[in-house]
C-alpha cells in the first residue's frame, strides 16, 4: 500500500494569487499558461512568468502543477510540443490534462514530464484510474460526483495518487461531458471557454409550455449549485486516503485564495496534530469571502435541490442583519445587527421589488455618534441608496476587515523570506569569502576576486559587513545571524563583498532548488512529424448507424433500411436493459442479415464495475459487431476480462485530434467517433489521417450535459428527502431566457441528461461526409418515437443511396458545430 500524502493544492490565476497560495500555507498551486488551459478568460502565466513562478514556488517549498487540459486541434500540436518542452525543461512538477492524445505526445517527447489526469477525463471508477496509470498518469483527479464510500474504495485499491476537489465552484454536468455553452453560445467548456450557461436562469416547463414551479418555492437558477465546502468533513477525506485536496478557484481574486487557504491549512494541521477543529473564525471568514451558499455536493449522498443555489448564481455575502427603521428623506436606515459591521464594508440589501441594491458603509452612526465598528445584537444607522425598505435583509459582500487581513500573503510587504546564516571569513592575503546557509542545511559560497589588504583608511568591521551582507532584498532570503571571521585591520571594498554576497546567493538558490525538485533532463526536439500525412479514405461507402434505446425502434430503424445498428448505453426511458432486449435486438439484427454494436453508458460508479463484468459475458455469447464504450474505466474492464467483442471509443471520449484516435489505437480500438465540436473541414483532416474508421453523428438532439443532478426529481419529487416522487411522470424541458426549450430525460440510472433545443441534421450534407471518408454516419434516434426513427432513416438512405437530392434541410435543426466550430 502507498505512503499517504496529504496535498493541500491552491489554484492561481495571477501573481498575486500565487503569493497568496504560497504564503498562507499551500503544499502545491496549479495554474494555467497563455494557451492549453481550461480558464482562458483568467489572467493566466506567460512563459517569462512561469519561470519566475517555479523558481519562487520552488524556492518555499511548493509544487507547480500546469493545466493543460483542453482539447487539442491537430493545427495547435506543434505548438502544443513546443509548450510541453517548455514546461519540462523549466521544471514544473507535473501538468494537468484532459486530452488522451496530449497524454499520449507527452509522454513521447517528455518522457519525465508528470502527468495528472484531469477531472475533465471523467474518470468515475477504479478501473478508469487504473487506465489512466497506465497511460502514464501518476495521479488522477476524480469526478465530484463521487461518494466518500466511492472514494474511500478506490484510493484502497489503487497505488495512484488520488486528487480530490474539496473546496470552491461546482459544475452541475459531470466535468468534461458539458457541451452547453459550446452548443448555446459556441464557447467550448473543452477548450477551456465555458460561458458557464449553467449559472443563467431557466423555467421548468412540460410539453405544453406551464411553468411548473411557479408559486413553488423554488428560484429560477435551477441549473446553479452552491459552493462545495468539505471542512466539516475533511477528516473522513484524509481517512478515504486521498492524497491532494484541490481548492477550485482559478477565477478568484488573490484575497478568496488566501482566506480559503489559511483555513484548509490549519485544518489539515490540525487533524495532522490529532485534534481535529475548526475555529468558527475560519467558518466565517470562509463564508465571508465568497459563497453560494455551501454543499458537501455527494460525498454525503444525493442532496436534490438543497445542492442548488436555485436563487442566486453568484456571491451571496453573509446575512449580517435587517432594516428596523427608516428615513426615506434623509436615506438613512437603521439596521439590526446579527453580525458586527465595519466602516467600509460592501453592503446588498435584498429587496422585495427589484432585487438587490448595494452600498459601502461611508459611516457608522450608533447612538448619535461615529464609529467604526458596531458589534452584534445593537443598532447602527448607515446611508442607503434609493429603493430600501422596511425589513429588507441586508447582506455584506465586501468585509473590509477580511480584506485587510488577506492583504498580508500577497504583494511586496507580504513576502516571506527564507533565514539564513552568513559565515564570513577576511584573511590579509586572500579572497573574503561568504558562505550562506539556510534554514535546511544547504550551502552556498561566493568569494571575492579582490584580495584581502592592510586598510590605509578604513578597516573593516562586523557593522560593515553586515550592512552589505544584509542587502538581500532581490533574493527570497533574509539575514538571521553572521559570523565574521576577519584579519586585524583589513579591507576589502563594498562592491568585492556586495559581488561575494551575490554569488553565494545564487550558489545557495542552486542546491536549494536542486534539493527539493532535482532537475530533469533538457529536451529540444520533437521526434517524428506530430501529424502524419492525410491519405486517400479507404472507402466512398459510409454506413448509416442508428443508435436505438429499445428493441422495436431498432427494427423499424432496421426496417427503414438502417446498415448497423448501436444498442443500449444510456437509455432515455428510464428503464433498465434486459437480458431479453439484447437477445431480441441480436436476434432482428440476424434475421436482416446487419450488423450491431451494444452501447454503454457514459458514467460508470464504483459500485456497478461488478454489473458490468457480468454484462461483457452476456454481450460476448450474443457476439455483437462491436462494443461502443463511452466510460473509460469500461475500457479498461474489457481489456482486463480479455474481451473478445471488437472495442469502439464513442464520442463521450472526446476525439479532437489525430493522436487522441492513435491513443485508442494503440488500446485496441477498431473505430471512433469524432466530436461534435469538430467542423467539417476538421473531419475531412481526420478522415484521411485516422489509423481507425471514424464516424460522426448526423442527426438527433446532441447531449449537453450528464449530470448526477435531476431537477425534476429536486423540484418536482423531493428528492432531497431521500426519495424521489416525481418518477418521471411527463416530460420536462428547460425554457431559457429567449424560449429556446431544452429537452431533459433521465436514464435508467436516474441521471439527467439535458438535450439540445433543436435536432442535428445534416441531411444535406451525408454525401460530402461520405466522400471525405467518414464511414459511418450516425443517427441518435433514443429522443425519436418509432415512427420518426422509420421516416428518419428511409429519408437519409434515400439520399445516400442517390435516390433523392435534397437542396434544403430539415425544419428546425442546427448543423451544429459542422460549419461555425467552437471557440
Amino acid at each position: 500500500m502507498k505512503k499517504q500524502t496529504i496535498e493541500l493544492l491552491a489554484p492561481a490565476g495571477s501573481w498575486e494569487a500565487l503569493e497568496a497560495a504560497v504564503n498562507a500555507g499551500a503544499d502545491a498551486v496549479y495554474m494555467g499558461g497563455k494557451a492549453f488551459g481550461a480558464r482562458q478568460y483568467a489572467s493566466n502565466f506567460d512563459r517569462e512568468e512561469m519561470q519566475k513562478a517555479v523558481y519562487f514556488a520552488h524556492m518555499h517549498r511548493v509544487r507547480l502543477y500546469i493545466t493543460v487540459n483542453t482539447l487539442v486541434d491537430d493545427s495547435e500540436l506543434k505548438e502544443l510540443a513546443d509548450y510541453l518542452l517548455f514546461l519540462s525543461n523549466v521544471g514544473i512538477d507535473g501538468i494537468i490534462v484532459q486530452d488522451l492524445g496530449v497524454i499520449r505526445l507527452a509522454r513521447q517527447i517528455v518522457p519525465d514530464l508528470p502527468l495528472h489526469a484531469s477531472t475533465q477525463m471523467t474518470v468515475t471508477n477504479s478501473a478508469g484510474v487504473e487506465l489512466a496509470a497506465q497511460a502514464g498518469m501518476e495521479r488522477v483527479v476524480l469526478a465530484r460526483e463521487l461518494s466518500l464510500d466511492e472514494i474511500n474504495k478506490i484510493c484502497h485499491g489503487t497505488d495512484t495518487e488520488i486528487e480530490v476537489f474539496i473546496h470552491g465552484a461546482l459544475c452541475v454536468c459531470y466535468s468534461g461531458q458539458c457541451l452547453m455553452s459550446s452548443l448555446i453560445g459556441g464557447r467550448s467548456g473543452n477548450r477551456g471557454r465555458c460561458a458557464q450557461p449553467c449559472r443563467l436562469p431557466y423555467k421548468l416547463v412540460n410539453a405544453s409550455g406551464d411553468d411548473l414551479l411557479e408559486g413553488k418555492d423554488a428560484g429560477q437558477y435551477l441549473l446553479s449549485p452552491k459552493d462545495m465546502n468539505t471542512l466539516e468533513i475533511l477528516p473522513q477525506l484524509i481517512e478515504a486516503g486521498v492524497a491532494s485536496y484541490k481548492i477550485e478557484g482559478r477565477m478568484k481574486r488573490p484575497e478568496y485564495v488566501a482566506v480559503v487557504v489559511d483555513a484548509y491549512r490549519r485544518a489539515i494541521d490540525s487533524y495532522l496534530a490529532g485534534d481535529y477543529t475548526v475555529p468558527e473564525q475560519d467558518l466565517a471568514n470562509i463564508e465571508q469571502i465568497f459563497n453560494r451558499d455551501f454543499t458537501t455536493a455527494y460525498l454525503l449522498g444525493r442532496p436534490g435541490k438543497e445542492m442548488m443555489s436555485d436563487r442566486r448564481p453568484n456571491n451571496r455575502g453573509v446575512l449580517v442583519g435587517r432594516v428596523v427603521k427608516l428615513d426615506k428623506a434623509k436615506n438613512k436606515a437603521t439596521i439590526k445587527l446579527d453580525k458586527e459591521l465595519h466602516l467600509d464594508d460592501g453592503l446588498e440589501f435584498w429587496v422585495s421589488v427589484g432585487g438587490r441594491v448595494g452600498t459601502t458603509v461611508t459611516s457608522l452612526l450608533q447612538n448619535g455618534e461615529e464609529v467604526i465598528t458596531a458589534a452584534a445584537g445593537t443598532q447602527v444607522t448607515i446611508d442607503v441608496p434609493h429603493g430600501i425598505k422596511m425589513n429588507d435583509r441586508v447582506f455584506r459582500t465586501f468585509d473590509n476587515q477580511l480584506m485587510t487581513y488577506a492583504a498580508q500573503f500577497f504583494g511586496e510587504k507580504a513576502k516571506r523570506r527564507i533565514p539564513v546564516s552568513a559565515m564570513v571569513t577576511a584573511k590579509l592575503g586572500s579572497p573574503m569569502t561568504v558562505l550562506l546557509t539556510d534554514d535546511e542545511g544547504n550551502t552556498g559560497y561566493g568569494e571575492t576576486a579582490f584580495i584581502v589588504e592592510a586598510a590605509r583608511k578604513h578597516a573593516l568591521n562586523e557593522e560593515t559587513v553586515r550592512k552589505q551582507i544584509d542587502r538581500l532584498g532581490t533574493t527570497e532570503y533574509e539575514l538571521a545571524d553572521l559570523v565574521l571571521e576577519c584579519d586585524e585591520n583589513v579591507m576589502v571594498p563594498m562592491s568585492e563583498i556586495n559581488e561575494a554576497r551575490r554569488l553565494a546567493a545564487e550558489a545557495l538558490d542552486a542546491v536549494r532548488l536542486e534539493a527539493f525538485a532535482p532537475a530533469r533532463p533538457q529536451r529540444h526536439k520533437v521526434p517524428r512529424e506530430l501529424v502524419p500525412q492525410e491519405k486517400i479514405s479507404r472507402s466512398r461507402h459510409a454506413m448509416l448507424t442508428v443508435h436505438a434505446d429499445t428493441p422495436a425502434k431498432a427494427q423499424v430503424a432496421l426496417g427503414a433500411g438502417a446498415d448497423y445498428i448501436i444498442f443500449g448505453g444510456d437509455v432515455f426511458n428510464s428503464d433498465q436493459l434486459t437480458e431479453k432486449d439484447y437477445r431480441a435486438v441480436a436476434e432482428v439484427v440476424r434475421s436482416y442479415g446487419k450488423s450491431w454494436a451494444v452501447a454503454t453508458p457514459r458514467i460508470v460508479k464504483e459500485g456497478q464495475l461488478s454489473y458490468f463484468a457480468k454484462l461483457f459475458s452476456l454481450w460476448e455469447a450474443l457476439q455483437p459487431d462491436a462494443v461502443y464504450i463511452s466510460n473509460n474505466g469500461l475500457w479498461q474492464l474489457a481489456k482486463k476480462r480479455g474481451c473478445k467483442v471488437p472495442l469502439w471509443a464513442d464520442m463521450s471520449l472526446n476525439i479532437y485530434n489525430d493522436q487522441n484516435l492513435e491513443f485508442w489505437r494503440e488500446q485496441g480500438a477498431v473505430g471512433a467517433t469524432l466530436s461534435a465540436e469538430l467542423t467539417m473541414a476538421q473531419v475531412e483532416h481526420l478522415a484521411a489521417v485516422s489509423p481507425v474508421s471514424v464516424e460522426c453523428m448526423v442527426q438527433g438532439r446532441i447531449e449537453m450535459m450528464v449530470s448526477e443532478y435531476c431537477v425534476g426529481g429536486s423540484f418536482l419529487g423531493d428528492l432531497h428527502q431521500g426519495t424521489c416522487k416525481f418518477k418521471c411522470r411527463e416530460q420536462l424541458f428547460l425554457s431559457d431566457r429567449k424560449d429556446a426549450q431544452f429537452p431533459i430525460v433521465t436514464d435508467q440510472n436516474c441521471r439527467m441528461h439535458i438535450l439540445n433545443a433543436h435536432d442535428l441534421s445534416m441531411l444535406t450534407n451525408v454525401k460530402h461526409m461520405e466522400a471525405i471518408g467518414v464511414q459511418r454516419l450516425r443517427m441518435d434516434a433514443r429522443n425519436y418515437s418509432n415512427e420518426a426513427t422509420a421516416e428518419l432513416v428511409a429519408l437519409y438512405k434515400q439520399v445516400l443511396n442517390g435516390y433523392k437530392e435534397v437542396s434544403e434541410n430539415l425544419p428546425r435543426t442546427t448543423r451544429g458545430h459542422y460549419f461555425r466550430g467552437v471557440l
